[in-house]
């Protein structure tokens, strides 16, 4: 059984290549799977192994980088999800394309409010995922966008979104990250108030007993076992 990690740390690095060497000498060898994203603007990745070892990666990357254990999604696979273990060097750690600061986002939601939110008809939930992702499953009353990549959000926004008319706004991506950029991006624009699932998806199917959930189908993932629903989590 594997343990799978996703997390991600918006934090300035000042030498990213080193971090990477660091991370390669410490795990080469090991039964570390999985790729994690370095960038001047910190770390982005899904790691897969034993118990231990994942521990072992966390805690390093909560030394180095502030990453925080609580707001890493866990959960299991029986088989290896992923083939190697990579950790790439990129000018972001989730592509966006338009200057904004991660650091000014919305206004988080942890996973036991968010049915409460977005069953409040006055809030538009927008799903900021690629359409081959909301195909399989979204939130229960979701707005989707036709997005190919996550970079097209800026302009699916300026196209169709007003601050004047969507005054209160609640999005989600699959583990957070993507809407730390798109909730500030937004805010940005003059949205007055923007939420924004804490944990993304991912926390949700952890924490959210399938019972009580509004999630419908399936959540696309990307490593081998390319989806994941509420018996896939340890929690």
């Amino acid at each position: 059984m594997y343990t799978v990690a996703a997390y991600y740390r918006f934090v300035t690095l000042a030498d990213p290549s080193a971090l990477r060497e660091e991370l390669r000498t410490m795990f080469a060898g090991t039964d570390l799977l999985g790729t994690t994203l370095i960038a001047p603007e910190g770390v982005n990745g899904t790691m897969a192994g034993d118990a231990a070892t994942i521990d072992r990666l966390l805690d390093f990357l909560g030394e180095r980088t502030g990453l925080d254990r609580g707001e890493v999604k866990f959960s299991v696979a029986e088989v290896a999800p992923f083939r190697r273990l990579k950790f790439k060097l990129k000018r972001e750690i989730i592509t966006f394309r338009n200057p904004v600061d991660p650091t000014n986002a919305g206004q988080y939601v942890e996973a036991k409010d968010w049915n409460e939110l977005i069953a409040d008809p006055g809030v538009l939930v927008l799903d900021t995922r690629n359409t081959y992702e909301s195909e399989i499953g979204t939130f229960a009353g979701a707005v989707t966008p036709a997005l190919a990549t996550f970079s097209d959000f800026a302009a699916y926004v300026r196209a169709n979104l007003d601050p004047e008319k969507h005054t209160r706004v609640a999005m989600f991506c699959t583990g957070g990250i993507r809407c730390e950029k798109a909730s500030a991006y937004m805010l940005e624009q003059g949205f007055p108030e923007v939420y924004h699932l804490k944990g993304g998806i991912l926390k949700y199917l952890e924490e959210v007993e399938a019972g009580k959930s509004q999630w419908q189908g399936e959540c696309y993932i990307f490593d081998e076992r390319v989806s994941v629903d509420h018996e896939d989590f340890a929690g």
